[in-house]
């Protein structure tokens, strides 16, 4: 039955392949497990996973309702990438030495910044991208004060988390480019 509401039926293809590819890569682990002892997640790892992929997610669809910009929309899936890869790597494995190092907790931090601004900003472009910029210069200066303390990991590297540091401000700054772009349009 077709629906005479305005925007019906917009991006319904998207929004399948979207929400099916999170579905998928919540199921992967699982079917990972069948095959191999090397996953071992537990129902917390799951539902740890399932909201990660719901801050990203719900936000997503959320943008896409309200903004036509594609500018706006890249900037946003950007910085939800971004935020998505740094907490997944930090809970994981740790960005700097493992993941029980407890100056991992400033790159929560870093992200929180870029949270803060996006509401005190009220989502607008201009002040998201000085938001996604906080938060790449968050993200770095947490890197700097994680790695001047001990590691819990001295045979790893501090160059190998600099480039990981590196990629997830990154993401960061080219969102806030694109919200920049999106704020002269």
């Amino acid at each position: 039955m077709a629906s005479n509401a305005p925007g019906a039926g917009r991006g319904f293809p998207w929004r399948i392949v979207g929400w099916g590819g999170a579905v998928a890569l919540l199921l992967l682990p699982f079917v990972a497990m069948q095959f191999t002892k090397e996953v071992n997640w537990t129902l917390g790892d799951f539902v740890v996973f399932g909201v990660m992929i719901l801050m990203v997610g719900i936000p997503l669809e959320l943008t896409m309702r309200m903004s036509r910009n594609w500018s706006y929309r890249g900037g946003a899936l950007l910085a939800l990438v971004g935020m998505f890869l740094t907490i997944w790597a930090n809970l994981a494995v740790g960005i700097v030495g493992s993941e029980d190092n407890p100056a991992n907790q400033l790159f929560f931090a870093a992200l929180l910044v870029g949270i803060v601004g996006a509401v005190v900003v009220r989502g607008r472009p201009r002040g998201m991208s000085w938001a996604m910029v906080a938060t790449a210069a968050s993200l770095g200066i947490a890197f700097v004060i994680a790695v001047s303390g001990p590691t819990d990991e001295p045979q790893v590297p501090h160059i190998r988390e600099l480039i990981g540091t590196g990629m997830f401000a990154a993401l960061f700054l080219g969102s806030a480019g694109l919200f920049g772009r999106a704020s002269r349009a």
